[in-house]
């Protein structure tokens, strides 16, 4: 199996830039300590446009790994995992819209 990233585009209104940095770095903390976690990297736009401003990519093993951080998440409307986060973009607080996708390497 090949490393997939999570790819979440995140839109950030003026004024809530600090809490979604607050809550991304909760996040990868808790990744850090998963298994098949590689590396998470969060990326601000240089140039603002309509609405994607932040990209976080968080980059697993294999998508096994992945899913087991995800697990449960798949399952509810809140995205809580069996560890209780809310995983999926779901622990962003509104008017924070996140959306993730799962991306695996076709070309290098």
């Amino acid at each position: 199996m090949s490393q997939i990233s999570a790819i979440n585009c995140i839109e950030v209104p003026d004024g809530y830039e600090e809490i979604a940095i607050e809550i991304r770095e909760q996040y990868v903390n808790y990744f850090e300590k998963q298994p098949g976690f590689i590396s998470s990297t969060f990326y601000r736009a240089s140039v603002q446009n309509d609405k994607i401003n932040y990209i976080n990519i968080v980059v697993w093993e294999n998508k096994e790994a992945y899913d087991a951080v995800v697990n449960k998440g798949y399952e509810n409307a809140d995205g809580l995992n069996s560890d209780g986060m809310k995983v999926l973009g779901k622990g962003f607080p509104e008017p924070i819209k996140v959306h993730p996708g799962v991306f695996e390497i076709i070309s290098r």
